[in-house]
């Protein structure tokens, strides 16, 4: 039996391209005691994976060149010699980018495809649901009355984070790059105002106008000019959230911006990153609990944007840098 697999043929140095992948057909090994045979159903694209195509030390270890880009991924279970998974079983796991392959069972979660789309394990009730939930409620520390800042305010950790800052009665304003982006947020994840990043030309006036009691949360997905507009508008003893910075993943070297230790110890300010894996995984089932409950009761909506085909894997997620996603970006593989 044979599958395609998609390999890192050199690294990026800049925005990724097409070149920077290669496809290659390869055989399927056989089956192993305690092993299953999956069929990767939906692929998670994700823009910390361009953050693994560097040569260097982070907190998890680099892509390698001509092996196989890896990603959280839904399949099912073909066949199976591992006691705790059924032929038929849908699985969710952190997988290489194959159409077919061979694993263990110690790091697969069954999930259920009659409580949710299969999708939505990716996304609101997958780790982007858990970015959210854990660096809002627990770094962000959000309270109600408060007035809570999400840029990247469409994707699937800033819409999950705007609507729990509803959920605890805050003020949402976001940030996002396009009127028909602004409208969503609006509309479907309930929030207060919204930033049209692209056509602002004063990004400290436009928070301030929207935010005219300042900001005292910023769920911050993308560093850069944003995060120093937002600084000069934060609200004494302010959180900021480094979730992620997208606005620099593709810069060849690191850029100088303003200096912020004078905001942050004028106005006690804590500004603190995160990993959602690192610092919060013992505590994944908690999460999923609670925003499984939300999702249940209708306080949760999510926005995904599904491409198809195996082939469409690596364009997929080079869209995601000129942001042609709205919600959770995934790829359909196969039929489920």
């Amino acid at each position: 039996m044979k599958t395609q697999t998609i390999l890192l043929k050199e690294r990026p140095k800049a925005t990724p391209e097409i070149s920077n992948f290669e496809f290659k057909e390869e055989e399927v090994a056989s089956l192993s005691k305690g092993e299953v045979l999956l069929k990767s159903i939906y692929i998670s694209v994700d823009p910390y994976l361009r953050g693994r195509m560097r040569d260097e030390e982070s907190y998890i270890d680099p892509f390698q060149i001509n092996e196989p880009i890896s990603s959280a991924i839904i399949a099912k279970v073909e066949k199976s010699e591992n006691k705790d998974f059924n032929e038929g079983d849908y699985v969710l796991g952190h997988l290489a980018w194959k159409e077919y392959q061979i694993a263990k069972g110690d790091n697969l979660k069954k999930v259920d495809p009659n409580q949710a789309k299969l999708s939505a394990y990716l996304g609101i009730l997958g780790m982007t649901g858990l970015t959210a939930y854990f660096g809002l409620t627990e770094i962000g520390e959000p309270k109600e009355g408060e007035t809570v800042l999400v840029s990247g305010a469409a994707g699937s950790v800033g819409s999950a984070v705007g609507q729990i800052a509803k959920i605890y009665g805050c003020k949402t304003i976001g940030i996002a790059g396009s009127d028909e982006k602004i409208e969503l947020i609006k509309d479907k994840f309930n929030f207060d105002e919204g930033i049209n990043y692209k056509t602002t030309e004063n990004m400290e006036k436009a928070i301030s106008s929207a935010a005219p009691n300042g900001v005292d949360v910023y769920f911050d997905n993308v560093g850069g000019e944003i995060l120093d507009a937002t600084l000069q508008n934060i609200n004494r003893n302010g959180r900021v959230i480094n979730c992620g910075a997208i606005s620099q993943y593709n810069k060849k070297e690191m850029p100088k911006g303003p200096r912020v230790e004078g905001v942050l110890i004028k106005k006690s300010v804590k500004m603190q990153g995160f990993t959602v894996q690192n610092d919060f995984g013992d505590r994944f089932q908690e999460g999923s609990k609670k925003l499984a409950q939300w999702l249940q009761e209708g306080k949760l909506n999510y926005e995904e944007t599904i491409q198809e085909g195996f082939k469409n894997v690596p364009q997929a997620f080079i869209d995601l840098f000129s942001g042609k996603n709205q919600g959770k970006m995934v790829v359909k593989v196969s039929d489920e």
